[in-house]
């Protein structure tokens, strides 16, 4: 996804994955899971993946958020499903990066670029990261 991509296609991405999320549903219990909520919105969902040899082989969520919590989630596990666990932590160290404002590879973040304004937004950041922010715990959590 180029760096150059326009706010309006930035729009359309942002709500088409919050209309239509990809890999909404809930994983059985071979999957590990971890809840996320926020105080500041109306964010309480669950991100789980399926992890086999160290790659996720599925990666899902469930519940219910605000438009950028859900289709950054939903950018989120289609960027990281199928990749190893070092990949996938490279990824999401990438996509903070880049909400923080500071240096990252935009080559790894691929749709996820579309939220390189958050920071402009401060009380958008917890919403298009909370996702990430679990995913990054979940992973930590297994090794």
């Amino acid at each position: 996804m180029p760096i150059s991509i326009n706010e309006m296609m930035m729009r359309e991405i942002i709500m088409d994955h919050y209309t239509h999320p990809r890999n909404r549903r809930e994983g059985d219990a071979s999957y590990k899971t971890i809840y996320m909520d926020s105080d500041s919105c109306i964010d309480k969902i669950y991100v789980q993946a399926k992890i086999e040899n160290g790659i996720l082989v599925d990666v899902c969520f469930h519940g219910v958020g605000c438009a950028i919590s859900i289709a950054s989630t939903s950018i989120m596990t289609e960027l990281l499903k199928g990749k190893t666990i070092s990949e996938a932590e490279n990824i999401i160290k990438n996509y903070l990066a880049m909400i923080h404002e500071e240096p990252y590879d935009a080559d790894v973040l691929d749709e996820a670029i579309v939220f390189m304004n958050t920071s402009k937004q401060a009380a958008r950041i917890k919403c298009a990261t909370i996702g990430f922010n679990g995913m990054e715990k979940l992973l930590k959590g297994d090794k």
